[in-house]
């Protein structure tokens, strides 16, 4: 598990829990686009909650109801949670340029607006690219691939003779590139870290502070761990770690905070994700207009449906080499998409 091999960590523990009531609904079970999915051999839990109960839960054999789970890339909504705060008490301008909260901020990301960032609308020399090579370390300008954020996160040591380094550090490092102004999403994990430095600096507290107030709200049940980087930052881009119906729990934090930042979210206003023509990535928050959601890497994936005042909570473990699998996420959409609008 992540956080038993991640070099630094920290741990957060809400002082009352949101307690869900059972209340199944097991007609939920038979959708057929859910009763494929749970039967893929990748699955491992999903947790369906509406207000104050569960009303459909269901794990795989060998994964018990506490056993905590990656979240990977649904870290990154705590940004939307932690901006959306500030962006909506005027702490924040998203129309306002990065270097103007972050003076540091490098290259890459001192022109670019907040918005631009929250949407994963900048264009550098980092790619998401899990086969990109770990070492060496690229030339100025060159291309940086994912092996290196990870070194950034703590998740992997430098090559023999490099320092560490961290994500902040790593983001500012990043060389801008030439940019189309076609509005397709270009997912970049360093974005995230880029705003939390943002959240940092605009609220004047630290980035711990703000994933502890969010545990709270949440109401989780058991510990969060959460990866930290070699300057102790949060890694929100993909250090999450939680039980199934803890993330189903963090899940109705959303739907109940909803808000304005949310609204523009679900407005179709984002870039286009993945060449879907209905889905659009805003706010840190993917949607369809009907609900938000995030997908993590190797087959996570919350969805939260804020008029059924529902979540989705969803784990999985696609043990592929780079753990993608063509249509995988387009079916694990249509299935939750499906289950929750059955609920009243």
């Amino acid at each position: 598990m992540l956080h038993d091999i991640h070099r630094r960590g920290l741990t957060f523990r809400a002082p009352n829990v949101l307690h869900l009531a059972a209340d199944e609904n097991p007609l939920l079970e038979h959708t057929p686009e859910l009763a494929r999915l749970l039967r893929t051999p990748a699955f491992c839990a999903l947790v369906i909650a509406q207000d104050d109960r569960i009303v459909l839960e269901r794990h795989a054999a060998d994964f018990a109801t506490d056993r905590l789970h990656s979240m990977q890339s649904i870290t990154k909504t705590f940004v939307h949670l932690a901006l959306g705060q500030l962006v909506e008490c005027g702490r924040v301008d998203p129309a306002r340029k990065v270097v103007s909260y972050v003076p540091e901020a490098g290259d890459a990301y001192a022109q670019a607006s907040v918005q631009e960032v929250l949407d994963m609308d900048v264009s550098s020399n980092f790619g998401e690219d899990y086969a990109a090579p770990y070492a060496p370390r690229p030339a100025q300008g060159e291309p940086v691939g994912y092996a290196r954020q990870e070194i950034a996160m703590g998740w992997r040591l430098p090559p023999a003779g490099e320092d560490e380094f961290g994500v902040r550090g790593f983001a500012a490092g990043l060389a801008a590139a030439p940019r189309e102004h076609d509005r397709n999403t270009r997912y970049t994990s360093p974005n995230t870290d880029m705003l939390g430095w943002v959240i940092e600096r605009a609220s004047g507290r630290k980035l711990a502070v703000h994933v502890e107030q969010i545990v709270a709200e949440a109401g989780l049940a058991a510990a969060f761990h959460i990866s930290a980087d070699c300057d102790g930052v949060p890694v929100l881009s993909g250090g999450g770690v939680m039980t199934a119906r803890d993330l189903a729990r963090y899940g109705l934090l959303i739907a109940r905070r909803g808000g304005a930042f949310m609204r523009d979210a679900m407005s179709g206003a984002g870039t286009r994700y993945g060449g879907s023509p209905t889905l659009r990535y805003r706010n840190h928050l993917m949607s369809n207009g009907t609900w938000v959601g995030h997908p993590g890497y190797a087959g996570q994936f919350l969805m939260v449906n804020p008029a059924k005042r529902a979540a989705a909570a969803f784990f999985s473990v696609l043990e592929t080499e780079f753990g993608e699998r063509d249509g995988y996420f387009a079916e694990i959409i249509s299935a939750l998409e499906a289950t929750l609008q059955q609920l009243d």
